[in-house]
């Protein structure tokens, strides 16, 4: 079964955020440079 792994980071994410709102920098600065890796190296997507 796949399972599409962006909704899942989503929610763990924003389950996250809420028990510690201070969090939320870290996830987005970790988020975008995930986001810009597969954008410039395509060939790391699984």
């Amino acid at each position: 079964m796949h399972l599409a792994l962006q909704p899942l980071i989503a929610l763990i994410a924003g389950i996250l955020i809420l028990i510690r709102p201070r969090l939320l920098n870290y996830v987005v600065a970790i988020y975008l440079i995930i986001i810009g890796l597969l954008g410039l190296f395509p060939n790391l997507r699984v």
